[in-house]
């Protein structure tokens, strides 16, 4: 697993949630809910606190504030930061708690919501973290590659951090010597649902199929990523990450909808993927509101061997009525459990089934 996992979430105030407070697998994370609850909030959040303490020589209350502020910034890109915090009549105040497995303390930090970039961290883990956190948006990255830091590098542009620090990852070389063995034998299923393998030459990504695609003919050789469909795409991202070993037996991956604009035959392979990844000591984030998606997990989870099983953790999101005085929108609250069939959440997303029984004539 990662070598400090994620163990807790406390959030108030921040975005549309409201007193949360969730317990995490070191494994898998399953976020389920309606839409706006806030699923890829909650994941840019973990995603934040998280960049802000990888790879850093030295934690300081005083760096870590100006940190962590840069990064809700760049990655969730309000007008200024205060914008983040709950709308309430008046003045309000958005608080975070990160508590990761073996660091002592947790990250725990606040901001009002008039702040422009004031962050104020009350407490800070002993040491760094030394494993890579990853986020994949819901929109694959290999065909926007070419250009893609330069690009953030020297313009304004309005899309979030995410996407910059995923290309960056990508353009790392692949692993060899013992590591690259290990990178390729975790790959060896994958590298099966796509039948082929992932270079770059020259800034550009390729994926290269040996027996040839649809329509493309046979020994095609390598095809330009746009030129593939988007499942593989997504799939060869993930193969790129293991190989050159971000999210080799370790490292935290966030992944938004991965379901998006995938049929149900890739979705198959996605899931598969993730547990592929949770099992060999990536702790993986995956935030959903596929029915399909999920019960794919499901399936495949009760078929872990027994000895060694991957413990999820589904966590659904749900709105609230505003109850306090001075509220202005809905609050979401969490609830967690390890069979997605008990969360309160699930139940807006069985329309999709019930849809499919009305079709059926059931």
């Amino acid at each position: 697993m990662a070598r400090y996992p994620i163990t807790r979430l406390e959030a108030d105030g921040f975005g549309p949630l409201d007193e949360v407070d969730i317990r995490l697998s070191p494994t898998l994370n399953i976020v389920t809910g309606e839409n706006a609850t806030g699923k890829s909030q909650l994941l840019k959040l973990l995603y934040a606190g998280t960049r802000s303490l990888a790879g850093r020589s030295t934690l300081t209350k005083s760096a870590l504030s100006s940190d962590i502020a840069e990064a809700l910034i760049g990655i969730f890109r309000p007008d200024q930061l205060g914008r983040l915090a709950r709308r309430v009549q008046g003045r309000g105040r958005a608080r975070v708690e990160l508590k990761y497995g073996g660091i002592g303390e947790p990250l725990a930090f606040d901001f009002a919501s008039n702040a422009r970039s004031d962050v104020r961290v009350a407490s800070v883990p002993r040491t760094s973290l030394g494993d890579t956190p990853v986020f994949l948006p819901s929109r694959e990255l290999l065909s926007l590659y070419p250009g893609l830091v330069s690009l953030f590098e020297t313009r304004e542009v309005e899309f979030d951090e995410t996407w910059r620090d995923t290309a960056l990852l990508l353009g790392r070389s692949a692993l060899r010597g013992p590591r690259g063995k290990a990178a390729t034998e975790l790959l060896a299923p994958l590298l099966g649902e796509i039948e082929g393998t992932v270079l770059e030459e020259n800034g550009r990504f390729y994926v290269r199929l040996p027996g040839g695609t649809a329509g493309a003919g046979k020994g095609v050789g390598k095809i330009e990523a746009h030129l593939v469909s988007e499942g593989f795409r997504k799939l060869a991202m993930i193969i790129r990450l293991v190989s050159n070993g971000v999210l080799l037996e370790g490292g935290y991956l966030f992944w938004d909808e991965p379901e998006a604009n995938l049929n149900p035959k890739t979705q198959r392979a996605v899931a598969r993927t993730i547990l592929a990844l949770a099992r060999s000591g990536t702790q993986v984030f995956v935030a959903t509101h596929s029915v399909f998606l999920l019960r794919e997990l499901e399936l495949l989870l009760d078929q872990e061997p027994p000895e060694n099983p991957i413990e999820p953790c589904y966590i659904g999101l749900y709105r609230e009525a505003p109850t306090e005085e001075g509220a202005l929108a809905q609050a979401v609250r969490a609830e967690t459990a390890t069979d997605p069939a008990d969360l309160s959440a699930i139940a807006a997303l069985e329309a999709e089934s019930s849809q499919s029984l009305r079709y059926l004539g059931v």
